[in-house]
């Protein structure tokens, strides 16, 4: 595995162990190749994550191997990485990692960290996001074509709804991920119900290729827009995360004009360092701005008033939430015995 080897990152030293364990067989990468990577593309990360309780998705022994999501900060975690405590659903609470340096993320990596999966918070109020994150998800028999397509009406969608201005960026998989930086004014439940109206009016705009329908019975070959992932606890892997894929593709962050050029395939940890070194950070702007939901929201109660376009289901793991429909999918589903 090679003895420990210390890395320098934003002024501090951070000790990195079995730094030639292969965590990519397929690639060759190492563990030091992963944390050479962090801190190649450190400033983007950060950005990304900055003050933000934080899932770590760990694979100790690279991809191959056992994984975990950590969403309570290890005991072992230095005392400059600070904490937000956060509430689940389920009522639980915990304390998550909240990164606030750059070096926060290559101790991660020292642990198997590939994937960082930041909440839409802040520290300093957990219970309102800052951003509406969208996610274009494609179904069997769709690609990142497809996924593209879709963003092209979704970016004309929040131009229109408020003006809104979404930063693209790959899932790392064959979806696009669409933020948009808002002010935290609104709950969990506004900003989801929110995210259901911009797909709703996707469904109306393209129907043969976007879908919201949450059972994947019902989805068909269409980019599903993925509005739950905006509930309270669910989260999308940050700009410049590693994924757990053979090749090491990343998650990378898309000025619009790329976004119907650029391949998923074309960013991964041996590429995307350059990329950084030439372009910087394309996202660096989004923390200078916060937009306003309430013409998203005034579009979710038309649906809701003068459509009978009320809640959709929730994950399986939620409470019950008021005026959500039935949790059941439909070909299980019993039929009301006729009169």
């Amino acid at each position: 595995m090679g003895d420990a080897v210390e890395l320098e990152v934003g002024g501090r030293t951070v000790r990195l162990s079995s730094p030639d364990k292969v965590f990519f067989p397929e690639r060759g990468f190492t563990k030091l190749d992963l944390a050479r990577y962090y801190v190649s593309v450190a400033p983007g990360i950060l950005r990304a994550l900055r003050d933000r309780p934080t899932t770590l998705e760990r694979y100790p022994d690279g991809v191959g191997g056992e994984w975990f999501y950590q969403k309570r900060a290890p005991k072992s975690m230095p005392d400059w990485i600070p904490t937000a405590h956060i509430t689940f659903p389920s009522g639980r609470s915990a304390d998550e990692m909240c990164p606030t340096e750059e070096a926060a993320v290559v101790w991660a990596a020292q642990y198997g960290t590939l994937t960082f999966h930041p909440w839409p918070v802040r520290a300093v109020d957990v219970d309102h996001p800052d951003e509406l994150r969208i996610d274009l998800d494609p179904q069997p028999g769709t690609d990142y074509d497809d996924a593209v397509r879709a963003a092209g009406e979704l970016r004309a969608v929040l131009e229109e709804f408020g003006g809104l201005r979404g930063w693209p960026k790959t899932s790392g998989g064959r979806g696009l991920h669409v933020f948009v930086p808002i002010e935290p004014r609104w709950t969990f439940t506004q900003v989801r119900r929110a995210a259901i109206a911009v797909g709703r009016e996707m469904e109306r705009r393209m129907p043969e290729h976007v879908t919201i329908k949450w059972w994947k019975e019902e989805r068909g070959r269409r980019i599903f827009l993925d509005y739950n992932q905006t509930a309270r606890d669910r989260t999308i892997a940050s700009a410049y995360s590693v994924r757990p894929r053979p090749h090491a593709p990343v998650s990378a962050p898309l000025r619009w004009e790329e976004v119907g050029v650029a391949h998923p395939r074309d960013f991964d940890l041996a590429t995307m360092p350059a990329r950084f070194a030439e372009l910087g950070d394309v996202h660096a702007d989004m923390d200078d701005h916060a937009y306003s939901l309430d013409a998203l929201l005034e579009l979710a109660r038309r649906d809701e008033h003068d459509h009978g376009l009320g809640d959709l289901p929730y994950p399986p793991e939620y409470p019950k939430m008021p005026g959500e429909p039935t949790r059941v999918q439909p070909s299980r589903a019993r039929r009301t015995p006729s009169d």
